[in-house]
């Protein structure tokens, strides 16, 4: 089957078939010598009566500038052939950081190796033709159905597809920005999370988001949770004394069908051990300057005084106990005293009465 388009003096072909090149306005019966790039070596191939080159289930190196000359070595003409496939269906995904903003990307499901047009309908959507997206600003969030149609467009044909979305349910935010992990003077379990909004949700009022924090103890396998509104939360709960991972993510706080960012990068923190100049952030990777804390402070002696309380509160209420069961125990080992003297106490009036006289 002949496969062969004309561009701009380039040949089109695809590949794995054949591939037909005429040689100009050769005189029919003319006997012709074709090459490939100046090389009389040629692709497997047949040459017809009126000098045409047929070239048999062409592959990639078959490309190249072929030329056919007469039998006196005369240039009749001359070619660039170029081999791919015509356009298939495409892979497209949109992304919505904000209610302002839509991108959507595609992939190619066919290598074609040729240079293609796209051509995107959404609202407009404006083409970036080298990284292969377009962009939307503003769109209709009312709209509860949205249908984007992009077509490519090659020398061997072209492939439109088309796929439909819910805006509300693609709204993922970018991730906050500038999370710090800060530890409290005076407070060995507890740790100040803070961080900003993503700089590509410009409407913080408008469409408040919420965040959540997650943080464990460095190597455990189990994260604790906190859901914040605001842009800081103080976690009270830390382990003394020991490396924590700390990440922050968002989602958008009306919208429950929002999606959740992803992740921020791990931070690495140790509360507070006592030690003066010991306020630093350790990130992932680490970052070594220091930071000013921000955390009252407080006389860590407190909650040891708490804790003997504690002891002594528990020791008093174990004598209670202990004497209360000592008191039952005497009371009923007093009732079976009496109640055996009182039975030996029968016994012996009965023998009495058996001894005397009628």
């Amino acid at each position: 089957m002949l496969s062969v388009f004309a561009v701009s003096g380039v040949r089109y072909g695809r590949l794995d078939s054949n591939v037909t090149l005429a040689c100009g306005k050769s005189p029919t019966g003319i006997p012709v010598v074709w090459h490939l790039n100046r090389s009389s070596a040629l692709p497997w191939h047949r040459v017809t009566s009126d000098g045409s080159l047929v070239l048999l289930q062409v592959d990639q190196s078959a490309q190249g500038n072929y030329s056919c000359y007469d039998d006196r070595g005369l240039l009749l003409h001359s070619v660039r052939l170029r081999l791919g496939h015509p356009p298939g269906l495409l892979s497209i995904s949109c992304q919505v950081p904000n209610h302002t903003h839509v991108r959507c990307s595609w992939l190619e499901s066919v290598k074609t190796f040729l240079p293609a047009e796209y051509n995107a309908s959404f609202r407009p959507c404006i083409v970036d033709f080298s990284r292969k997206h377009c962009d939307v600003d503003h769109p209709a969030f009312w709209q509860t159905i949205h249908t984007l149609r992009v077509t490519e467009t090659n020398a061997l044909g072209f492939e439109t597809t088309y796929v439909r979305f819910q805006l509300h349910k693609l709204l993922k935010p970018d991730p906050p920005e500038s999370v710090l992990a800060q530890q409290l003077e005076g407070y060995p379990k507890r740790l100040n999370v803070s961080w900003n909004f993503p700089s590509s949700w410009p409407l913080h009022d408008a469409f408040p988001l919420m965040f959540q924090i997650r943080y464990r103890p460095q190597g455990s396998m189990y994260w604790s949770e906190i859901y914040s509104e605001d842009s800081s939360v103080v976690i009270f709960d830390a382990l003394a004394g020991h490396i924590h991972q700390v990440q922050v993510r968002a989602r958008d706080e009306v919208n429950s069908e929002s999606q959740w960012s992803e992740w921020t990068p791990q931070l690495l923190i140790r509360p507070w051990e006592g030690q003066e100049d010991n306020t630093k952030y350790y990130f992932f990777p680490v970052n070594t300057e220091p930071e000013t804390s921000t955390g009252k402070s407080h006389n860590p002696v407190h909650e040891d005084e708490g804790n003997l309380g504690l002891v002594i509160l528990l020791v008093l209420f174990s004598v209670v106990i202990l004497t209360t069961v000592l008191s039952l125990v005497f009371v009923v080992w007093m009732r079976q005293r009496r109640r055996h003297h009182a039975t030996k106490q029968e016994l012996t009036s009965m023998v009495k009465m058996k001894s005397m006289p009628i």
